[in-house]
């Protein structure tokens, strides 16, 4: 009998197991979303970098209005993005390597009104065009949407936090190449 009930324990052990894994798989989070976006640039990759590679200067991307930082391109600088509307992002440069011709920052801090996302990290990456020509500028993000609960409202859900990141990369990539292959 005792063998039994150890095996009925046993099984009823498994099944509850089995059943708090079920719910957990059911009712998780959100997931780590990913956007990545490039654009090949008609300059020498020194001269695309020479435009982005200043972490206080954010001049270059449309929406922002006006940068104010502090520390230059130092591990833990700060800036204060004033977008258009005078709304504000605050981020922290988290990885600086000119010789790559690349840095890493994340957010610190944003409504998700402006941008809806929490947790974003991005880095921006020049390197020598594809045809051995220009160069290409890459843009690289990973965030999670701006509901971090489950059932998020359409405005902050997966596919708006995406959307959000892609058309901001988009938009900032095409205005740099503008900028830079027409000299102003």
């Amino acid at each position: 009998m005792r063998m039994r009930s150890g095996t009925a324990f046993a099984g009823v052990a498994a099944l509850a197991v089995a059943g708090m894994a079920l719910t957990t798989a059911w009712a998780h989070g959100p997931t780590r979303q990913k956007v990545r976006e490039s654009i090949e640039i008609n300059a020498p990759p020194a001269k695309v970098w020479a435009a982005i590679g200043n972490f206080q200067d954010m001049n270059w991307l449309p929406q922002v209005a006006r940068t104010v930082g502090e520390k230059g391109n130092e591990i833990g600088a700060t800036r204060k993005l004033t977008l258009a509307g005078g709304a504000t992002i605050d981020e922290e440069l988290y990885k600086f390597d000119a010789d790559a011709m690349s840095y890493s920052y994340r957010i610190t801090n944003v409504d998700v009104k402006v941008l809806p996302v929490t947790n974003y990290s991005s880095t921006l990456t020049v390197t020598p065009g594809a045809d051995g020509k220009g160069a290409t500028l890459e843009w690289a993000g990973a965030f999670y949407r701006g509901f971090p609960n489950n059932d998020p409202p359409p405005e902050l859900n997966d596919e708006a936090a995406k959307t959000a990141v892609s058309g901001l990369y988009k938009t900032g990539l095409e205005a740099l190449k503008k900028k830079i292959e027409s000299g102003s």
